[in-house]
């Protein structure tokens, strides 16, 4: 089997309060994703502490991070989130000027989801609707495929992978597409469960899925503690990747980012597979370019 891709999401809305080791500051996450590549990441994601920017204002706030990381590691692969517009409206089009600054990961979200937290009744409440129309998803690959780059998409649920598939099929999914699994505990991201929980017969169904397609996946646990979950392991087993991180780590301690890659590259090993690099896991998803440093401003 390749070697197994660990990708991190190192904050997202976890806040110091939930967990006082989440990187938040640029300059944290600088010394969070260094740390993190050290221990056996690939792939970095994180989200910026800054609300309703510009396109241009909020990829020169990720900027502020990742050049250094560049700077420090130059094979270090980096992604952002969704830029939110006015009204909560979700664009893509601040990868433009970070694809333009070297950047070589993207991001495409190929469907919609209720996302919210729970009432008095532990029923689901809430007015989220994390909304990515048919039209939004093409944009996001359309901007992929011209910037050269390959997009990470973020399946919350079975109609996001479908959707994936119908780009797939058509062979109009941009070069270096990584697919993850985010399998939802009672929990989920906000307070309230989405899409498929963390079980082997939910995985199974995934893989039913991706039958006949050679798209790297990884898996991931939200609201709970992957490598302390059979998912992780049966998931290297089937040949998939692992998706770690604070953004959804629920579970009863307060680790580090760190940790939780140190511990996903200890499960590899137990199950015989190593640890991908950054450049090995750039030539096992096929991103398109070369490893460059980011622009200075």
């Amino acid at each position: 089997m390749n070697p197994v891709i660990i990708e991190c999401a190192i904050n997202g809305v976890t806040s110091k309060a939930t967990n006082p080791h989440v990187p938040v500051e640029p300059a944290e996450i600088v010394a969070d994703a260094l740390g993190c590549i050290e221990a056996g990441a690939a792939i970095i994601h994180n989200h910026i502490d800054r609300y309703g920017l510009t396109v241009e204002q909020a990829a020169e706030r990720y900027l502020e991070a990742w050049r250094p990381v560049l700077a420090a590691r130059p094979d270090a692969l980096l992604y952002p989130t969704v830029h939110f517009e006015q009204g909560s409206a979700i664009s893509y089009e601040h990868l433009v000027p970070l694809a333009a600054a070297g950047l070589r990961v993207g991001l495409t979200d190929p469907g919609s989801v209720n996302l919210g937290g729970t009432d008095a009744d532990g029923v689901p409440a809430g007015p989220l609707v994390y909304a990515n129309s048919f039209d939004s998803i093409r944009r996001a690959f359309d901007i992929c495929r011209e910037a050269k780059l390959g997009p990470s998409l973020a399946i919350y649920e079975p109609g996001f992978l479908r959707a994936t598939l119908a780009w797939w099929r058509a062979g109009l999914l941009p070069q270096g597409a990584m697919i993850k699994l985010y399998f939802a505990t009672e929990r989920g991201y906000l307070g309230a469960p989405f899409g498929l929980p963390p079980t082997e017969r939910a995985l199974d169904a995934y893989l039913e899925l991706l039958d006949g397609c050679d798209i790297p996946w990884a898996a991931s646990i939200v609201g709970g503690d992957l490598c302390a979950h059979p998912v992780a392991k049966l998931a290297l087993e089937r040949g998939g990747h692992l998706h770690v991180g604070l953004e959804f780590y629920g579970g009863d301690r307060t680790p580090t980012n760190r940790e939780l890659v140190t511990e996903a590259a200890d499960l590899c090993r137990q199950v015989g597979r190593s640890v991908a690099t950054p450049e090995q896991a750039a030539e096992i998803l096929g991103l398109p370019g070369r490893t460059v440093r980011l622009a200075t401003s």
